[in-house]
């Protein structure tokens, strides 16, 4: 027990990592849009995540009250932009690389605070949840970072006219998804540094005369 003390922090930095992956996928808020053209996005600011694209507008409503409209988008959409493609699958893979590493980490642990004292039922575990959490982090750093990279840039999508959206916003800025995902990057990749340090420990018997 005394030897996987950083093993144990693992998790617990995995499991927040991992469950902040989960926010960033579905919020909506990966790149936020300033537009213009108040007359259907009442607020002249858009969501666009990696799903869907959201704006508040208050036509068809009474006034006083507002509605928020969302668009999904559909895996034959041509116009969706190539990191928001890659954001959908890799950030799938990474709850899923995240959810085995966190499985392999409890498997590990358990056998280590239950006196299970066979190497070979902790140390690849804590091995391959290390992995795991690794390739997890690095699954979200690609869209993350790739998103990102479009929102400094302030590149456009052109949306259908059924979206009501404009093909190019007047200025953007990151959305919360994407503060979300960094924080998560950092605590996966800490928990796969942790959980890949564990050593197991060598015991040396003493004999007295």
């Amino acid at each position: 027990v005394s030897a996987s003390h950083l093993q144990l922090a693992a998790f617990a930095l995995g499991t927040v990592g991992w469950i902040l992956c989960t926010v960033s996928t579905g919020t909506v808020e990966w790149r936020v849009w300033h537009v213009d053209n108040t007359t259907i996005i009442s607020s002249g600011i858009a969501w666009v995540g990696i799903w869907k694209v959201c704006f508040v507008s208050y036509l068809h409503v009474s006034p006083g009250y507002r509605e928020q409209f969302c668009h999904k988008f559909n895996g034959y959409d041509s116009f969706i932009p190539h990191e928001i493609y890659a954001a959908q699958g890799l950030m799938l893979i990474a709850m899923f690389m995240g959810l085995l590493g966190l499985a392999a980490t409890i498997f590990a642990l358990r056998n280590v605070y239950m006196g299970i004292t066979h190497k070979t039922l902790i140390t690849p575990f804590f091995l391959m949840g290390g992995f795991f959490y690794l390739f997890a982090g690095l699954c979200i750093l690609i869209p993350v970072s790739w998103n990102f990279y479009s929102v400094m840039h302030n590149q456009s999508i052109t949306f259908p006219p059924s979206y009501y959206m404009p093909s190019s916003p007047v200025a953007q800025e990151a959305g919360a998804a994407i503060p979300v995902g960094i924080v998560a990057v950092i605590l996966l990749l800490l928990s796969g540094t942790f959980s890949l340090s564990y050593r197991f420990p060598v015991t040396t018997n003493t004999i007295t005369k």
